[in-house]
């Protein structure tokens, strides 16, 4: 089927009421108080129709992507659809192995005793998703809250009306309601969510909607899961290899038109070779996406006019190297480097998540970790050298959630690396075995022997306090 630069306007998706969710709430606290989720081969089966439905409603995904913001689908299958199905592979590779009680050390004090922690189910999960990438950062989550025995509701993006229509009717048609639900909707219905009770909430969104989710949970004293942003840097030192250093900068940071947590947000270059690399990206701008961008299959659009506003406002911050061009009937705006960028300039204050790339310099390496430890501590980092000393210096003086050497975003893409924020860029991380930690709650538990008791840990104390520092310092 040919695809055309219009992006198909959907109608956003109802408001779910808030006796509706409490109805939906009440109905999963009955079944996970049935024991069902408890089961292992139930978790697996449950992951295998997963799976399945996936597979069933491939295209139909694809397809509902691009008609919310042209997310090419070569980008969507990779980042999205394969992305999750990988993630499916481990899991059901190794939760046989992971649900076992693990065995700990034991402690001389206890003998003679075993120790072990149990991997236990909060209970009823709250998911809620933001629109960039609509399917992977909900079932990602999903998966690890299934894997772990919970029952959970999910709540898609509005902003991606399409996707969050496929995905609601996919989950309704592979599982009750009861075990796992989508609830689509607005703001109110996202309010009506967080004002009740869960055991577990995870949120992907900004550090601004993290905060008042925090809140919300606070309230009932709910551990929660926060994956925020930040402004990521990119730092390439004098050293690195120029061409491929802007290859996989262009890639990462252009990449669904920049709409990616984790993208490079700025560039910090060493002064020294600014406009080298400067050329170099300019030159791979327009290798990934021809003269003209806009007509380019492979590059996305803004989700929405609010956010294409903001971003192109930032198009008068500096100096346009390449790009700035914008068409707001279909939401367009160019890939786009920006030079003489000041700390003050607007498109610096805040997280830009579109495809706007500010370049800033420095001389010395301890300049770039200064100026990165100056600010908020970022979801990623990325740093291009060739020297050893550099990178261990870069990364023993600079805290970031994860990141990579001469490369971008690729860390996410392993799903050993638990990924995750720190600061206001988030807290808790998630992906293959770190998701089912996540979502379970580790119960620790004493078996203790019966053939030995000590009677001096028993009352009456006299006479024993030298007899017992002896023990302590002997153990």
């Amino acid at each position: 089927m040919p695809r055309t630069n219009t992006i198909r306007t959907a109608a956003p998706p109802a408001d779910t009421d808030l006796q509706q969710v409490r109805s939906l709430l009440q109905k999963q606290r009955a079944f996970f108080a049935s024991g069902h989720t408890l089961n292992l081969e139930f978790r697996l089966e449950r992951l295998r129709e997963l799976q399945q439905a996936i597979l069933q409603h491939e295209q139909e995904l694809l397809d509902a992507m691009y008609a919310d913001f042209r997310k090419p689908q070569v980008e969507a299958y990779a980042t999205e659809i394969g992305f999750i199905e990988l993630e499916l592979k481990l899991v059901l590779k190794n939760l046989s192995s992971w649900v076992k009680p693990q065995r700990v050390k034991e402690s001389l004090l206890n003998f003679p005793s075993r120790s072990y922690i149990h991997s236990d189910p909060y209970g009823i999960t709250l998911i809620i998703a933001p629109w960039n990438y609509p399917f992977q950062l909900l079932l990602a989550p999903l998966i690890g809250a299934m894997a772990a025995g919970n029952c959970a509701i999910v709540k898609p993006s509005e902003l991606t009306p399409n996707t969050s229509a496929v995905v609601a009717r996919m989950l309704r048609a592979h599982f009750n309601e009861a075990y796992v639900a989508a609830v689509e909707g607005g703001v109110s219905t996202t309010q009506h969510l967080l004002q009740q009770r869960f055991d577990y909430i995870f949120f992907t969104g900004s550090t601004k909607v993290g905060k008042i989710v925090m809140r919300a949970a606070a309230e009932h004293l709910t551990p929660v899961t926060l994956e925020l942003g930040g402004k990521s840097p990119a730092i390439v030192t004098e050293d690195a290899d120029l061409g491929l250093a802007a290859r996989r900068i262009a890639w990462g940071k252009f990449m669904n038109a920049g709409q990616t947590c984790i993208a490079p947000d700025y560039l910090l270059v060493q002064e020294s070779i600014k406009e080298d690399l400067i050329q170099h990206i300019i030159q791979y701008i327009e290798q990934f996406y021809g003269q003209d961008p806009q007509q380019s299959p492979d590059f996305a659009r803004i989700i929405n006019e609010t956010h294409f506003n903001r971003l192109s406002s930032y198009l008068t911050n500096g100096v346009l190297r390449t790009g700035g061009v914008t068409d707001a009937a279909t939401r367009y705006i160019a890939p786009t480097l920006l030079d003489k960028v000041t700390w003050q300039h607007p498109v610096m204050k805040e997280e830009i998540f579109g495809p706007i790339l500010p370049v800033l310099t420095f001389g010395q390496l301890d300049e770039a970790i200064a100026t990165v430890k100056q600010h908020e501590k970022p979801l990623g980092l990325y740093l291009f050298t060739s020297d050893n000393e550099k990178k261990e210096q870069v990364l023993a003086h600079t805290f970031f959630g994860g990141g990579c050497v001469n490369d971008t975003i690729s860390h996410v893409a392993n799903p050993n690396l638990p990924f995750g924020g720190v600061g206001n860029s988030g807290m808790g991380s998630y992906h293959g075995k770190s998701s089912f930690d996540l979502f379970s709650q580790q119960k620790s538990v004493l078996h203790r022997g019966t053939w030995l008791d000590l009677p001096m840990r028993y009352p009456p104390y006299a006479n024993r306090l030298q007899l017992l520092r002896k023990a302590f310092k002997w153990l």
